[in-house]
């Protein structure tokens, strides 16, 4: 974790304004700094990739990318539903520290955000696609002293209409996507790429709506590919269930072959620039799926089926043509100071997370790192009624330790038993190991700041109004 310097309020400031000592240096040296092309899907699990098993889907775009990236095989998101990822994402702070700990709530301008981090740095900045950060009005538009940043906009909040998709602009005039929108939003960041690609560097967001549901939406050529009855299930889905599972996987492979494709294109227009060897490309999602395993769907909760995402970063220039897996877990702060780290970007000093670019170089050695993973506060799917309960928790490289209000709640060997079928919480055969896990998570809650109170205390302490089951009612 970075710690937090002295005089953080006026070095954001400078920093954000580009007005710090090193404004006149980042200037200087912008051109040799690398592109960033961040990409990411919503609700795309970890496990549902070619190049991670999975027989079943159709990814070779991203397979091939695979091959020639580092893969972070046990990244999780740690507070595994949309807002909450895509605060920490922008922040590099943890949920108890930027506030979206729910969705539909507003993310607030306390923190430098890495769009500001790169404008400093001289880059053009640019954001496509899905934002879910401006409070409870998903289709309203939103104003610039309200994008943490970013300068280019074709953005909704949210949508999962993906054939009827809106977005704004500058204006407040409502746009549309033509067809499919992941398709039309991929063609827009092509565009941009081909009109940036000769001038200052970029850092160009691009955040795809599905494959989230609804999981039957995908163009039909894609829909055509997968036939439920042929397709496997993960050992961990009820016999029950097991149908049902098959039919939601087809539509839901339909909308991660239909992004693959994307992939495909935004890759070839890397290479028809010139530009892929000085690109850093991360592709992630953020958070997962349960799709049935363990009897339960969705996410929030701290199963690897809901908080294990994709993450290849792919920097030909710096890393070489190569692949490599590393198998430390990263966690959305993480993602800002490694990624300001690898540009050369100084990391500002509100970020939380841990600048893990050494360790991307290969010149530091991987350290064994523990995420903390976290439901602050259930709401919609995950509400208490529906046995949803606050956690805290650590995922190591092999072990997930979580428990609740009431005391531990799990414990995996996910080396052991990959689909988290034995619990081995409380057992006095692994009372060590499980007293060196609440040491790891007790440290992690000391360095954020994490009490660990009841959800009811954090929905009073930032004054947000939800109804009866904790969840922010939201507005189309």
């Amino acid at each position: 974790m970075k710690t937090i310097g002295t005089g953080a309020a006026a070095g954001a400031l400078a920093t954000m304004l580009g007005q710090g000592p090193s404004a006149a240096r980042d200037r200087s040296d912008e051109r040799a700094r690398p592109n960033l092309l961040f990409v990411f899907a919503d609700q795309w699990r970890a496990q549902d990739t070619g190049y991670a098993g999975n027989a079943d889907v159709r990814t070779p775009h991203l397979d091939r990318l695979a091959r020639t990236s580092v893969n972070f095989r046990n990244a999780v998101s740690g507070c595994p539903v949309c807002s909450p990822f895509r605060a920490s994402l922008v922040t590099g702070r943890y949920p108890l520290t930027h506030g979206v700990f729910l969705n539909d709530v507003l993310l607030n301008d306390e923190a430098v955000s890495i769009a500001q981090a790169y404008n400093r740095a001289g880059y053009d900045t640019a954001y496509i696609g899905k934002w879910h950060l401006d409070g409870n009005h998903r289709s309203a538009f939103i104003p610039r002293q309200r994008r943490q940043g970013f300068q280019f906009w074709k953005v909704l909040g949210c949508t999962h209409d993906y054939n009827n998709s809106f977005y704004y602009s500058d204006e407040n005039v409502r746009l549309r996507w033509e067809g499919y929108d992941a398709i039309a939003q991929t063609r827009e960041a092509q565009r941009y790429i081909r009109e940036h690609a000769a001038g200052r560097p970029f850092m160009l967001f691009l955040s795809w709506g599905p494959p989230h549901a609804p999981y039957h939406t995908a163009p039909e050529k894609y829909k055509a590919l997968f036939n439920p009855d042929a397709l496997a299930v993960r050992p961990n889905v009820p016999e029950s269930d097991r149908q049902k599972a098959r039919e939601v996987l087809a539509g839901y492979y339909a909308h991660i072959a239909a992004l693959d494709d994307c992939l495909g294109d935004l890759l070839a227009t890397l290479s028809e620039k010139g530009i892929a060897e000085n690109t850093i490309l991360v592709f992630t999602s953020d958070h997962g799926d349960m799709l049935y395993s363990h009897g339960r769907q969705k996410k929030q909760q701290p199963w690897d089926e809901s908080i294990r995402v994709p993450f290849l970063l792919r920097y030909p220039a710096a890393l070489g043509p190569g692949g490599r897996t590393i198998d430390m877990p990263i966690n959305a702060p993480d993602i800002m100071p490694t990624l300001l780290g690898l540009c050369g970007i100084d990391v500002p000093d509100t970020v939380e997370g841990s600048d893990f670019s050494p360790v991307v170089k290969g010149v530091s050695p991987v350290p064994d790192n523990a995420a903390l993973i976290s439901c602050p506060s259930p709401f919609g799917q995950w509400t208490r009624k529906a046995g949803g309960r606050e956690y805290r928790g650590v995922r190591t490289e092999r072990y997930t330790y979580v428990r609740d209000l009431d005391g531990p709640w799990l414990l995996y060997d996910n080396i052991a038993d990959p689909y988290q079928l034995t619990n081995l919480v409380n057992r006095p055969e692994h009372a060590r190991l499980q007293e060196q896990l609440e040491g790891l998570l007790r440290a992690k809650l000391t360095q954020t700041g994490d009490d660990f109170r009841s959800g009811w205390d954090y929905i009073r302490q930032w004054g947000y109004e939800v109804d009866d089951s904790g969840t922010v009612v939201y507005t189309n």
